[in-house]
């Protein structure tokens, strides 16, 4: 039987920047279960490290569900849940604006699934390409959506604050991407503090070619070469072929498969 850490190369790492005293984004690497997130606490206001901490903590609650399904759904409960916690936050700070980014991927029985709330990001990498499964919940994407204004216009764009996070609204707006995961498929979860710097064709060229970690690391040395202005948090999940002839599981799999 194939250990279920062997059917994933994962690297993570988190660092403050080069600007920033604080550090208020947080990650989740549960390999075990095939679930990563990384969160980014919403910067300028107050207890956004708290935030990030409350919807990483929230999910590494989950253990072992019995469907890919039941998974998802404890996943959009748990980010409900911690909605919550972070209003009553707020509210114990009479009122202060507290809330967080929220980008998860689930990966279970050859599927994938993306959940997330603001302008973290998941990509896919495979077949030689890149491709943003998310997209930002920004005044800047609505813009570009509506017909506004083009991408090229927005390039030095001085501000793009968010219109989706968890611990400001009572009713929080989560959306979900799903998919097929196939074995050599990457994926790659960030914070803004990464794509401020990193174009997504060095996104791709940094971590189709190397071991998980190594790309994890080349690329925060990147982001913190060109000025590190942000917080910056990177996960890295390549999908690896099981290298045996018995039944193997997937992450959260029952039953063995052929």
């Amino acid at each position: 039987m194939v250990q279920v850490a062997s059917l994933f190369d994962v690297g993570s790492v988190t660092h403050a920047g080069r600007v920033r005293t604080r550090n208020e984004d947080s990650c989740l690497v549960r390999t075990d279960v095939g679930m990563w997130a990384v969160a980014d606490g919403m910067g300028g206001h107050e207890a956004g490290d708290l935030a990030s901490r409350i919807v990483v903590q929230s999910l590494d609650a989950i253990g072992m569900t019995d469907s890919a399904a039941d998974f998802l759904a404890e996943c959009e409960e748990r980010l409900f849940r911690a909605n919550q916690q972070i209003l009553m936050l707020s509210r114990e700070r009479q009122g202060a604006t507290v809330g967080t980014t929220a980008a998860v991927l689930l990966v279970r029985d050859g599927y994938y699934a993306c959940i997330w709330a603001g302008d973290s990001r998941v990509y896919l990498i495979n077949r030689g390409g890149i491709n943003q499964v998310s997209h930002d919940h920004s005044e800047l994407e609505e813009l570009i959506a509506g017909g506004a204004v083009s991408r090229e216009d927005v390039k030095d764009w001085p501000s793009n604050a968010i219109t989706r996070a968890v611990g400001v609204a009572d009713d929080p707006e989560f959306e979900v991407v799903t998919g097929p995961a196939e074995p050599e498929d990457v994926f790659v979860i960030c914070s803004d503090g990464l794509t401020r710097h990193v174009q997504d064709d060095e996104i791709l060229q940094y971590a189709a070619a190397q071991r998980a970690q190594a790309a994890c690391d080349d690329m925060l040395a990147l982001a913190l070469d060109r000025g590190g202005l942000d917080n910056v948090t990177i996960v890295v999940v390549r999908l690896l072929t099981p290298r045996s002839s018995e039944p193997t599981r997937t992450p959260l799999d029952r039953e063995p498969q052929a």
